[in-house]
């Protein structure tokens, strides 16, 4: 039985961020330039049953049975078995690489979920489509982030920029493909700081239980720049982006989930030449988002990376299918 590979992208959310989680829209893109991998192999070699997880990067080297039932990627392995009736796998080896920084907002542990799971689905036989893919992955990003939005597995499944709304109360969620009328740069930059989601996540909740009045305000104003964001991209009109993402920056700074660090780097890539910043994902570390011209791309690029930034990515946002 030969080798089957999947790859996921990774992700950065444009606008929506934490208000999402209480009912208001957002927008996530794909980051093309970083991905998940995740190759099965029969192991004939194997006792019947043995599945071999290998993630080199995290110096993970072990057999199925003997991951705790919350590890992520063991998760992800069952979450398969389970959804095809598969009580006695093949033996197999699963070997999983990312280039997508752990902690930093770009989607790391959505992108190996999902690609787990294609991979897995398609090695047994029996493919499963993306409806399924992103529900899976779904339960997975609940032990990464403990109350997610699901726009992280939505955005990686299907691989293109969406528009999204978690609709609660058994409904399925909102889920539109972004028509990108013109395509725009963006150019992400990793603070290198970890930003463990789920933490932010928790001290929102906790802030909005404090004080319901205040923090709704804020997600719907959120929930206003996003819509707006929307009929923006949809529209080529692009230049009304970057004060829209100094907005929902400042709304952000409000919720208590940017730092200075991230200030500064947004201050640096708007003296840079950027006509808008903001943090993308969890915040207080992680990525920001800066919108630029293709031409001051590498400027804006360059004055992060003397500003301290552990990398910067460049990537064009348009509504190219980007799965593999």
């Amino acid at each position: 039985m030969p080798a089957i590979s999947a790859s996921a992208p990774g992700k950065a959310i444009l606008f929506g961020e934490h208000a999402v989680v209480y009912g208001q829209p957002a927008i996530a893109v794909p980051v093309t330039q970083v991905r998940a991998k995740v190759i099965v192999q029969a192991r004939p070699d194997f006792p019947a049953g043995r599945v071999l997880l290998q993630a080199p990067e995290i110096g993970l080297e072990d057999i199925l049975a003997n991951l705790p039932s919350d590890d992520p990627l063991a998760s992800g392995v069952k979450s398969v078995f389970d959804e095809l009736g598969i009580t006695q796998p093949p033996a197999m080896t699963i070997r999983i690489t990312s280039t997508i920084p752990v902690a930093s907002g770009l989607g790391s542990g959505a992108a190996v979920s999902v690609a787990i799971i294609r991979a897995l689905a398609e090695f047994l036989g029996r493919p499963l489509t993306d409806v399924r893919v992103s529900a899976l992955a779904y339960e997975i990003e609940k032990i990464h982030h403990g109350t997610p939005s699901g726009i992280d597995n939505t955005v990686v499944t299907y691989a293109v920029p969406v528009f999204f709304r978690k609709t609660g109360g058994g409904e399925p969620d909102h889920v539109e493909t972004l028509k990108v009328s013109k395509p725009f740069t963006l150019v992400v930059c990793d603070s290198g700081i970890p930003s463990p989601t789920i933490t932010t996540v928790s001290d929102v909740r906790q802030a909005w239980q404090d004080d319901q009045q205040h923090f709704n305000s804020l997600f719907e104003s959120v929930g206003l720049i996003v819509e707006q964001a929307k009929r923006a991209i949809e529209a080529g009109k692009i230049d009304r982006l970057g004060p829209l993402m100094d907005h929902n920056q400042q709304l952000l700074a409000e919720m208590h989930v940017s730092s200075d660090e991230l200030e500064r780097l947004i201050q640096v890539a708007r003296q840079a030449g950027a006509s808008g910043a903001k943090l993308s994902g969890g915040g207080r570390g992680g990525n920001i988002i800066a919108l630029v011209e293709p031409e001051s791309a590498e400027r804006v690029s360059l004055a992060l990376s003397s500003a301290g930034a552990v990398n910067t990515i460049v990537t064009e946002i348009n509504s190219q299918f980007a799965k593999n």
